[in-house]
This record gives C-alpha cells, sequence and structure tokens, in this order.
C-alpha cells in the first residue's frame, strides 16, 4: 500500500472492517513502506543455473534471518516465524524457481511468479492455508529486496506513539512491534485468523483487518481503532473517541486445565494444527487436537505421498499427544487446483464443485490410502484418533464415509458439517456418525454465498452472522438430542466472547489456534452453561453480526 502524504478530501468518517484483537486505542497514523518493485526492464537470462542459484540464495539468506529472529523469540512468536523459514527453504519452492528461470525468467521474476502461483494454490484452499499466503509475500518481499539490494520492509518509526497501517502485515515485522510505540494495527487484506491477528492477539495491540479503506489513511491523521468492533474513526471529534482500554479484564488467576464453565460444565478446548512441529504443539495446555488438517502432505505434490511418508508423519504428531485426542480431517482440495497425482478437470464453480468428500467420486483410492495410513499410525502407537471428512452434504455421504472409515480400522468416525444442507439435517447426519465438528469458516460462504477466499465482503463472513449461528444452534440441538458430541473448529471458536455463544449453542469442544487457548478457558470458567444459552439467545435474536456482538457484550460487561 503506497503511502499517503496528503488527506483525501473527507471529514470525519468510520471505516469498517473485521475486527481481529481487541481492545481500543486513539493516535497518528504511520503508514508501511510498500515493498520493494520488479524493475521496469526484464533481462535476458544467458545462464540459467546462475540464475537460480541466485534465487534460491536468497531465499536462503531470508530463512537465515528469519531462524535469527525466532531464535531471540519464545511462544507463538518463535513457532510462526520457524514455520515461516520452514516455508522459504521449500525444496519443493525452489524447484517452481528453477523451473520458471528454465523457461527463460531471470531469478527477480523466477521468484515472483513461483510465489505468487503459490499464493493462489493457498488461498483457493481456505483456511488456515489460506492465511499462510500473506507469509508467503512476505518471503517474496524479502528475497526481492536481496537480490535487488534495497531496503527490508519494516514497520515505520516516526519517533512517537502511532496507529500501524498497512496493506498487510507480515509476521516478521509484527513481531518486532512494541505495545507502547504501536497503539493499534489496521490492515486492508487478512483476516482474523492470519499470523497478523493472532500475533497482535498474544502482544495485546488492537487490530482490525480487512479494512477496504485502509488506503485512503495517510501518515499523521488522527483515528480510533476500535478492535471490538471493526471500526476505525478518521479524525475523531473531541469527547467521541472511544476510551483506552485493556483487552481483556485481568484475570483474577490463571486459569489452567481441561476447559469448563464456572459450574462445572466441561468444554475440551482443542488445537487447530496444519504442519506445526508435534512436539511444540502437543505443549501447549489443550485436550487434544480438534482438527487436523491433512492438506500439508498432498499440496504442490507431483506424486502423491506414499503411505508410509503419511503414516510417519501422523505417527509422530499421534506419539506427541499421548493419551489425548487426535482429530484428523481427510484431505481437502478442490477441483480449481487439482492434484497432480490425480486430475479432476476443469469447473467453473470450484467452491462448489469436486471437493472435499466429493473427491472420492473421481478418485477414491486416494482417500483409501489415507485412511489406511491413519488407522495403521492409531494403531500401531496406542492413541485415540478421530477421523472425520470435509465437505460432506448428505447422510448417505456421511454413511458412506463411515464405511470407508471403518473398514480401514477407524472406531471414531466424524463429518465436518460446513454446508447448509448437513447443518439442516443434522439430526439424520448424526444417526449415522459418532460425532460432528462444525466448519464455520466454509458454513458461513455457503450459508451467506460470500466467497471466503476475497476480501470484498467481510461483513457478510463474519462470524456473528445470526444466519450462521441459527444453523450451529440447530446442530448443537440435534446433538444434545441424541448424545453426540459436536465441536467447532472453525477459527470462530478462538473468540472468548463468541466462544461462549458457540457453548450455548450446544458446542461441546472448540478447537483453535494456540494463543487463542488462554483467553476463551477465562472467558468459559467465568460464566455458567445457564449464561451461555442466555448468550446465545440475545445472538440469535439479533438484526445483524454488529447487533450481536454488542448485545453479547453489553450482557457480559466486556
Amino acid at each position: 500500500m503506497e503511502p499517503n502524504r496528503r488527506p483525501p478530501a473527507v471529514g470525519e468518517r468510520t471505516l469498517t472492517g473485521v475486527p481481529a484483537s481487541p481492545g481500543r486505542a486513539v493516535g497518528p497514523v504511520a503508514v508501511l513502506a510498500p515493498p520493494p518493485a520488479l524493475p521496469g526492464v526484464r533481462p535476458a537470462v544467458d545462464d540459467p543455473a546462475a540464475e537460480t542459484a541466485r534465487a534460491l540464495a536468497a531465499l536462503e539468506r531470508v530463512a537465515e534471518l528469519l531462524r535469527a529472529q525466532a531464535a531471540s523469540l519464545d511462544g507463538p512468536a518463535r513457532e510462526i516465524l520457524e514455520a515461516q523459514a520452514l516455508m522459504a527453504a521449500d525444496p519443493q519452492l525452489a524447484a517452481a524457481i528453477a523451473e520458471r528461470v528454465r523457461e527463460g525468467l531471470a531469478a527477480e521474476w523466477a521468484l515472483d511468479a513461483a510465489i505468487t502461483s503459490y499464493q493462489e494454490v493457498f488461498r483457493s484452499m481456505g483456511g488456515y492455508l489460506a492465511d499462510r499466503a500473506a507469509d508467503l509475500g512476505d518471503i517474496r518481499n524479502r528475497a526481492l529486496a536481496v537480490l535487488l539490494d534495497a531496503p527490508m520492509p519494516r514497520p515505520p518509526a516516526p519517533g512517537h506513539p502511532f496507529v500501524l497501517v498497512a496493506e498487510d502485515l507480515a509476521p516478521a515485522d509484527t513481531v518486532r512491534l512494541d505495545p507502547q510505540t504501536v497503539l493499534a494495527i489496521v490492515t486492508r487484506m487478512g483476516g482474523p485468523t492470519d499470523h497478523t491477528a493472532i500475533l497482535a492477539r498474544s502482544l495485546g495491540i488492537p487490530a482490525v483487518v480487512a479494512c477496504t479503506e485502509a488506503h485512503r489513511l495517510y501518515d499523521g491523521v488522527p483515528v480510533a481503532v476500535d478492535g471490538d468492533r471493526g471500526e476505525v474513526v478518521v479524525r475523531p471529534a473531541a469527547g467521541q473517541a472511544p476510551p483506552v482500554r485493556p483487552a481483556r479484564p485481568a484475570a483474577d488467576a490463571e486459569v489452567t486445565g481441561p476447559g469448563r464453565t464456572a459450574d462445572g460444565h466441561p468444554v475440551a478446548l482443542l488445537l487447530n494444527l496444519g504442519g506445526e512441529d508435534p512436539e511444540r504443539a502437543a505443549a501447549h495446555d489443550c485436550e487434544g487436537v480438534g482438527l487436523l488438517r491433512t492438506e500439508f502432505l498432498f499440496l504442490d505434490r507431483v506424486t502423491e505421498p506414499t503411505q508410509e511418508e503419511q503414516y510417519a508423519a501422523y505417527a509422530r504428531l499421534f506419539r506427541a499427544f499421548g493419551d489425548r485426542v487426535v482429530t484428523v480431517r481427510t484431505l481437502d482440495v478442490g477441483s480449481d487446483k487439482p492434484l497432480a497425482f490425480a486430475a479432476q478437470g476443469d469447473e467453473p464453480n470450484p467452491a462448489l464443485g469436486t471437493r472435499g468428500f466429493r473427491t472420492v467420486r473421481t478418485c477414491p483410492g486416494v482417500l483409501r490410502r489415507q485412511l489406511a495410513a491413519v488407522a495403521r499410525a492409531a494403531r500401531e502407537t496406542g492413541a485415540r484418533v478421530q477421523v472425520m471428512a470435509p465437505m460432506v452434504a448428505t447422510p448417505q455421504e456421511a454413511a458412506d464415509f463411515v464405511g470407508m472409515a471403518r473398514e480401514a480400522g477407524l472406531a471414531e468416525v466424524g463429518v465436518v458439517v460446513e454446508v447448509p444442507s448437513a447443518a439442516l439435517l443434522a439430526d439424520r447426519i448424526l444417526r449415522q456418525v459418532d460425532f460432528v465438528s462444525v466448519g464455520t469458516n466454509d458454513l458461513s460462504q455457503y450459508t451467506l454465498a460470500a466467497d471466503r477466499t476475497r476480501n470484498a465482503l467481510p461483513d457478510l463472513l463474519d462470524p456473528w452472522q445470526p444466519a450462521l449461528l441459527h444453523l450451529v444452534g440447530r446442530v448443537g440441538a440435534a446433538g444434545r438430542s441424541l448424545g453426540r458430541p459436536v465441536g467447532v473448529c472453525g477459527e470462530a471458536a478462538a473468540d472468548p466472547l463468541l466462544a461462549l455463544v458457540l457453548v450455548g449453542l450446544g458446542a461441546t469442544s472448540l478447537s483453535m489456534a494456540a494463543p487463542a487457548l488462554p483467553g476463551v478457558r477465562r472467558a468459559l470458567a467465568r460464566h455458567s452453561l445457564r449464561d451461555c444459552r442466555d448468550l446465545a439467545a440475545l445472538a440469535l435474536a439479533a438484526a445483524g453480526p454488529r447487533e450481536a456482538r454488542e448485545a453479547v457484550r453489553g450482557a457480559v460487561g466486556w
């Protein structure tokens, strides 16, 4: 985002985005400088080997810098930067760059094209992987800086406290931020589940993301940022700016151990994982894994990972979590990015096409081999493993998956409820399976008809949308009636306030990114199950997501 130096012709107004980190702050804007740009003239390539070596050396330098920065940190910041360093050193990325050099692109252009292609793949996958596209973009920017001998991207330093405004913000930049200097963060891109949001929450910095008019802000303009409401007031009038306040009331004492409400109702608190280091992930205070995204084993593979490769990855994670439950989601790919080893053809609307469990229609062997690898790892480690299929739309599909999983030797079988038809027929589906987990990210997309891989309609994708909550409540009611567990594995569970509502709607477990666990645990410990049900009723009765959030916040007193 190019820094604006002159005021646009607007007076006081309110910009809206997506709440990403709670809290409020007021201060002047400082705009993040744009990343390095490709030169205007693309040179010819005379020595492809030398050009490839230049590009890979730049990536290795970026990986070294990220590893060095990670070594000085702890907690989620260290984990995020170490994961980003692994992305920079990925041999498949190196191969993609080398291929583009052979096609005639110089190092800078080959690197840019390869990473842009990877970003498109990640965005098409949605969820956790879509949020990693920003991490890839940061790797590109840093590698281009090395190749062009340009300054590395870094946050501004105006010499006074400020509100940081950016097109997007990289993890390596976010972890450097001083909460005493950076009052708040506003980005034009991003979402509440990306690493910028996760790190902002861990630092206690209020943040609003997906603010589509953030590019209209300029250096020095005063703004009031409300990370609870997702609002940015430009030039707030005297007395109208929200007071600065802590994101949440301080805990009387740190709450640890299994999740439960104030009256002792158990709510399992679980992790969402997708390729992180198993031992480090298992060190978190959680009751297991509520969502293991297995796409990291398959993405951009020329050949299908062997059962032995899959077994090794699953077994390592199962051993790390010991006797805690691990819930494996089977491969969730879309036809807009067919697997190279199991091409499915083109579709005009891939989000509504052959994706998730539906791929069994075109390549059933891939799922059967995955289930066999999961079952072997579960059997040989003695772990408690659940398996669930994504994009199940009908009771018959649920029954078909249960049959395949049982045939492979897996005892606990469920499905992800992320299609409205599955929510509407939740009682019938729950008669076929042992449990369900609600994927609020995709369920929101399909319920509100809003593409979640784009940033144009953030209000429709707000997990506080009453229509979405009504469907979650329908699934929860079916679970209570039939005595079946109902989890929530979408990132809606990471919001402590919304977590109370989800429990009131019938969720028996909540799965989220690790940094969200303490806040959700504390919120549950302060409210009874009856409180949660009353809060859920307020949210369901609201006119829209903003009204739902405000009604619940008002009742809780946050």
